[in-house]
């Protein structure tokens, strides 16, 4: 159990999404993603569920497919920032990277704005992540 409290309290870095509703981000460059529903799992079978802020994956992130970045929000007190490998195929947007030790790989429907992730660490645990995605103001 010390290991699954180990990986909720600090596993999911930058994956995060978001609530009950998303928007259509077909063309979007920027977008604000929020989680809304967490689990984390380990190899001995251990396995919790809840809110993101009860595993502590960050809230909201900020993703900017043309500068290639993930970022969690300065509200979040715990600022990460990942460059991904993105692609945009058929109505989706795919993130995969590294951060801090861990790869993630995160699935955004564009027409939806859904949003699926899930993190792998070294150490025998897992995060998965739903939820929802809106488009941001072009940049300045």
């Amino acid at each position: 159990m010390k290991r699954l409290a180990i990986a909720c309290a600090g596993l999911a870095g930058l994956v995060l999404l978001a609530p009950a509703r998303a928007d259509d981000l077909t063309g979007a460059n920027r977008l604000l993603c929020s989680a809304e529903t967490a689990s984390a799992c380990c190899e001995d079978g251990q396995c919790a569920g809840g809110s993101a802020e009860e595993l502590n994956v960050p809230q909201f992130i900020e993703v900017d497919l043309t500068a290639k970045r993930v970022s969690t929000t300065k509200a979040s007190g715990n600022y990460r920032s990942s460059t991904p490998d993105v692609k945009r195929e058929n109505g989706h947007i795919v993130l995969q990277g590294m951060e801090r030790g861990r790869a993630y790989s995160i699935l955004i429907d564009e027409k939806s704005g859904t949003l699926s992730a899930a993190v792998a660490t070294s150490f025998g645990c897992g995060v998965t992540v739903f939820g929802s995605c809106t488009p941001l103001p072009a940049s300045k």
